[in-house]
């Protein structure tokens, strides 16, 4: 395992994100890790963060805590996992914020895990301003490999930090709503929300 203490996304005031990924903290399946989680409601659902001592390793969206419970220890089934609030409140304070106002100046720690063509794709999802949308093959030409948005695809479903890594941002070639884990409705919404705070159009 490598040591991740250069991990981190960081938003400038455009709210366009700078993403360094050099390596988890923990092993596959989350092999060594003690992740703490809390949930917290927002505008759009609820989020569960999940949080190794290095930063934040997931962080899903839905309307029912149970369910994300459930996707965080399937995705880490060999991480020791815990409900901690009260380690987690200010972290979790800065995620909702970044959700009310998505143009911040703010850095945050991340602790994830990427082959170097899912962090190429990562970066190109956090480039992508609040309340705008590219689709996966011009995501594939911006990273030079034009032949490959299923692929791109695949990358942008391996985001383990929604939101942060804004995958919700990929469309289809004709701008259509398309794969997203935590279903299209919370696409949509967090789409429509980004557009209404940024005064982008809804159409």
């Amino acid at each position: 395992m490598t040591s991740n203490n250069a991990n981190y996304i960081r938003y400038d005031n455009r709210g366009v994100a700078e993403l360094n990924i050099m390596g988890a903290s923990y092993g596959p399946g989350g092999e060594g890790a003690r992740i703490a989680y809390i949930s917290v409601p927002c505008e759009i659902g609820l989020i569960l963060i999940g949080a190794t001592a290095q930063g934040i390793c997931w962080l899903g969206i839905h309307q029912c805590t149970a369910f994300l419970e459930s996707e965080l220890r399937r995705d880490f089934p060999n991480a020791e996992i815990v409900r901690d609030d009260a380690a987690l409140q200010e972290l979790s304070s800065s995620v909702v914020q970044l959700l009310v106002n998505p143009t911040p100046s703010l850095d945050l720690r991340i602790d994830v895990r990427a082959t170097p063509f899912q962090l190429a794709v990562w970066r190109e999802l956090c480039a992508i301003p609040p309340g705008t949308t590219r689709s996966y093959s011009e995501i594939a030409r911006r990273i030079k490999r034009p032949n490959a948005s299923r692929a791109v695809g695949h990358a942008n479903g391996a985001n383990p930090i929604a939101i942060l890594i804004p995958c919700h941002r990929a469309v289809g070639a004709d701008g259509s709503l398309t794969g997203y884990r935590w279903g299209l409705e919370y696409k949509r919404r967090l789409l429509n929300y980004e557009r209404l705070l940024t005064g982008r159009s809804t159409n």
